[in-house]
């Protein structure tokens, strides 16, 4: 009787483990399958951080998997507490219902609800009606509690509490993304984002995406179909042949899109922009000036590899200065550096033509002054803007995940602008912020063409290569 008592026992439990498993969605995500732009997402400890996604890419998931993990206290990859409080703001009540409240109740098993509070429906079945907030049991002991926000209730809605976290699910108006970075400032909170760009230029892509203050806690990641593991990669590609170019981009990539169209549309900062690292000298190559005085003027340093592949390392950026405040910087970089020089002591370097002219304050032109501060530049460049644009798109060409040119991530304005470089609507780009893109086309335009190659070396040949390459730039 006993023993039979014992088994009786062990099939309840049995029995409240697989019943407890078809609740508790958490158990399986990511876990059967990858998706590891999501896992990303969940690592990155920015306060600002923003999912950029196609339709159906998986971001919406990860933004609810983020909030149950931060009320419950039992985030993998985070601090925890015990007792946190935060809001998920929808667009409107109706999507609330139908998107990010029905992903918050997937994940959350009907044991950890202590309590519900509705706006309209019955708390018994949450689901179909509109939550105003949820209190759950938190793993330390105490609860957690999260609110539901829409953007059509107005900005007065969003003031007055203190919050650890606000998750937009799609993009809000810019004055309650505000009022929300205000109710997370005193507890030093969060702010998350996952959104699908369809409104075009608007101030997420000003103020987020380009990041023109370089605010340290904004993060931003594109997620398209391809990163979803769990969607049908025939049916990908018959979903993108029925879209245009500008709907696939937004839809399916997750990219913002103007009238225009980006100019850089290969550029992929996943991709081409690395973090900075020890670059042997031998890779050295030349600077780069756009001579901005009045405007900004932007030099970059570029080294090039034995492969011919480029590396933007280092970035000098400023305006309103004097030709020898410019140089007195660049040369402080280049001494960081340990920078070349040629035999009479200056450093080389490419400038727009422009600067043979005379300036407004000296009788000598900017070619001239920067030769009688250590910089002997060379204004011969070619500045066909249409070719240059081509030479430097089949730099950035992603071809089977290898590219040509990587920029170190400290080269902010150079990244900005090549994000901000748009189409007009003729044929020409929008002559706006692009002294950086302008001296990149000059430096790309010195190099030579590339030459596909007809036979692949051995290992042997290449090495070989590199030392005979390695032995003319030390002069031997």
């Amino acid at each position: 009787m006993e023993y039979l008592e014992i088994l009786r026992a062990l099939g309840e439990v049995e029995n409240s483990l697989k019943k407890f498993k078809t609740h508790n969605k958490l158990l399986t995500y990511n876990k059967e399958k990858i998706h590891k732009k999501q896992i990303e997402f969940h690592k990155c400890t920015k306060r600002n951080r923003w999912v950029f996604g196609g339709n159906r890419s998986g971001k919406t998931e990860c933004g609810a998997v983020e909030c149950v993990w931060l009320c419950r206290g039992n985030h993998p990859y985070k601090k925890n507490k015990n007792g946190v409080e935060g809001w998920v703001v929808s667009l409107s009540q109706q999507v609330q219902r139908d998107v990010a409240q029905k992903k918050i109740l997937d994940y959350l098993n009907p044991e950890w609800i202590v309590d519900v509070c509705m706006i309209s429906g019955r708390k018994d079945s949450p689901q179909n009606g509109v939550i105003d907030y949820i209190v759950i049991k938190n793993v330390f002991g105490g609860t957690s509690k999260l609110g539901f926000k829409s953007c059509d209730q107005g900005r007065e809605k969003f003031q007055g509490t203190s919050l650890d976290f606000v998750w937009f699910d799609e993009e809000p108006p810019y004055d309650i993304y505000l009022e929300c970075k205000m109710r997370v400032f005193d507890k030093c909170g969060e702010i998350f984002a996952t959104m699908t760009p369809l409104k075009g230029l608007t101030w997420v892509y000003s103020q987020i995406y380009l990041n023109p203050k370089n605010d340290e806690e904004i993060w931003t990641i594109f997620m398209e179909w391809l990163d979803n593991p769990y969607l049908n990669k025939d049916e990908i590609k018959e979903m993108s042949k029925s879209l245009s170019e500008e709907e696939l981009q937004s839809r399916r990539f997750g990219h913002f899109q103007s009238y225009g169209g980006l100019v850089y549309k290969e550029f992929d900062e996943n991709i081409h922009v690395i973090e900075p690292f020890a670059v042997p000298k031998e890779w050295y190559n030349n600077i780069s000036i756009d001579p901005g005085l009045h405007n900004p003027l932007s030099a970059h340093f570029y080294a090039v590899d034995f492969d011919g592949n480029i590396y933007v390392i280092a970035e000098h950026f400023a305006s309103g200065q004097t030709v020898e405040w410019h140089a007195q910087k660049m040369k402080e970089i280049c001494a960081r550096l340990g920078w070349m020089k040629r035999s009479d002591g200056r450093f080389d370097a490419l400038i727009d033509s422009a600067a043979n002219q005379k300036t407004l304050a000296s009788n000598k032109s900017v070619t001239e002054l920067f030769w009688e501060n250590g910089f002997a530049v060379n204004p011969n460049v070619n500045k066909d803007l249409f070719s240059g644009i081509s030479r430097v798109k089949s730099y950035f060409k992603n071809v089977n995940g290898e590219v040509r040119i990587k920029i170190f991530s400290n080269c902010f304005n150079l990244i900005r602008e090549i994000k901000n470089y748009w189409w007009s609507d003729g044929d020409n780009p929008i002559k706006k912020d692009d002294h950086a893109l302008d001296e990149l086309r000059y430096f790309v335009m010195s190099m030579p063409e590339n030459k596909e190659k007809k036979d692949e070396k051995t290992i042997i040949q290449k090495h070989k290569d590199k030392l005979i390459k390695q032995l003319k730039k030390k002069g031997q």
